[in-house]
């Protein structure tokens, strides 16, 4: 009403009202994207080193020759081989947990670099949590991710910190015990991944081929951070790839950032495929066993390996736990919303949701960057015809194409019958956001992100 009073112009104030609603919404979903995208970033070395050994398995523990020629006979790497292969002939369940057929929690973690080169984990600080859930049965992955900056009690008598503190403070051990006080669930196992794991693992692949979408240029001396890139196909090195990774200096920063880090993985899949990526397996091994902490056994992380290649990646539902940022004095904390974090939660942990029969009538947004304005029209009446009722749609500068879920009954089993009907959407991110709307409460939004590749 005081938009009106001011404006004296009731249209002009309309146009305001959505206009500052979507500045809301694009400034918190620039905080919580770039929680999203430290997860892509720890998914894609954690599926390089899943890959890595995958094929270790396949390509060279089923061959002996080879493995003895050059590794040597009775050598480490030789018998490492020869174990794993040998423990697959007696499993053919290409998605089998190593720790039986249940849903399992895995703590993912990344933790900042250390100033110590002969201990390279001890007193740093968790950059990175997300919460791992696995469900063998519906062969689905979905990953929670917890805001560095979350306020919350740490156990042992140390009070209120920040989350990422814990492992600082108290190891690994501190960590998992206050996520599982802080969500109420039970952490199964770990996976500590360390900053330089990227630059490392690329190094051993010798450079990795990926389609630069845009010019990058940055340069940030005083963090040795270098970014020199022209729009096209590239090999990039090392020190390229973690510029690549890094570079968020567009529109919205980290939501490209996210999209980039996807166009990386599927990068460095291609080039784990080509024969001669086999030679390098050994290196790439020896990397990750340097930069990745776990407490997973050689057969768990061999029977972990052989479980990707039954994942569906269009079975991945990422989320971040729902709150808001908040500044006392000098430190500034991420309050988490009690309420809607216990329904991530409930969703992404426990899987529980509205049956299908149950969800009864739908409604939905769909947001669009102006150049997609006619495919975005198509989809609008695709939606009406499958008795949708869209009941929001407007224009918002986006790069990244989504599709986010707001409500219980909206889960990823619906957005894949859903793909059948509206193929555009097929490829889009599933996200589970409770809180944030584009533009009006509906139970899901579809963001339709022009130069989306």
């Amino acid at each position: 009403m005081a938009i009106y009073r001011q404006t004296g112009n009731r249209k002009f104030g309309k146009v305001t009202q959505r206009q500052d609603k979507s500045k809301k919404y694009l400034n918190s979903i620039k905080q919580k994207q770039q929680a999203q995208a430290k997860f892509v970033r720890m998914f894609v070395v954690f599926i390089i080193f899943v890959v890595a050994l995958t094929a270790s398995i396949f390509y060279v523990g089923m061959n002996t020759d080879f493995c003895e020629k050059s590794f040597g006979k009775n050598s480490p790497i030789t018998e490492f081989f020869n174990k794993l292969s040998d423990g697959n002939a007696h499993h053919s369940n290409d998605f089998a947990m190593p720790f039986g057929h249940k849903r399992k929690n895995i703590l993912l973690l990344g933790v900042d670099a250390s100033n110590n080169d002969n201990d390279l984990w001890s007193g740093t600080r968790t950059d990175t949590i997300i919460l791992v859930n696995i469900d063998p049965k519906t062969k689905s992955v979905t990953g929670l991710s917890i805001p560095r900056d979350s306020k919350v009690y740490l156990p042992n008598g140390h009070g209120i910190q920040k989350i990422n503190a814990a492992h600082a403070i108290g190891g690994v051990e501190m960590t998992i015990k206050t996520v599982e006080n802080t969500l109420g669930v039970k952490i199964d196992r770990y996976i500590m991944v360390h900053d330089n794991a990227v630059k490392s693992i690329v190094e051993a692949l010798g450079g990795v081929d990926v389609y630069v979408e845009k010019n990058m240029r940055y340069h940030d001396y005083a963090g040795n951070l270098h970014i020199d890139l022209t729009k096209g196909y590239h090999h990039l090195s090392p020190a390229e790839a973690v510029g690549y990774l890094r570079f968020r200096h567009d529109a919205l920063g980290d939501i490209g950032r996210t999209h980039r880090q996807q166009w990386f993985l599927r990068g460095v899949l291609n080039d784990l495929k080509k024969p001669e990526t086999v030679a390098k397996i050994p290196e790439i091994v020896s990397v990750a066993r340097k930069y990745i902490k776990t407490d997973m056994s050689l057969y768990e992380l061999s029977r972990f390996a052989m479980m990707t290649k039954g994942l569906d990646m269009d079975k991945i539902e990422i989320a971040t736990l729902p709150g808001g940022p908040n500044k006392h004095g000098s430190t500034s904390y991420w309050i988490l919303d009690a309420d809607k974090a216990q329904e991530v939660v409930n969703r992404l942990v426990y899987r529980r949701t509205v049956p299908e029969e149950e969800i009864g009538d739908v409604t939905a947004s769909v947001v669009y960057s102006t150049e997609k304005s006619a495919e975005a029209q198509g989809l609008i009446s695709q939606l009406k015809a499958s008795g949708i009722n869209v009941s929001c749609q407007t224009t918002i500068s986006r790069t990244h194409s989504q599709f986010v879920a707001h409500s219980n009954k909206i889960t990823n089993s619906y957005f894949n019958k859903l793909k059948e009907t509206n193929p555009m959407i097929s490829g889009y991110q599933f996200v589970y956001e409770p809180t944030m709307y584009p533009c009006g409460a509906t139970d899901f939004s579809i963001v339709v992100a022009g130069n989306n590749k």
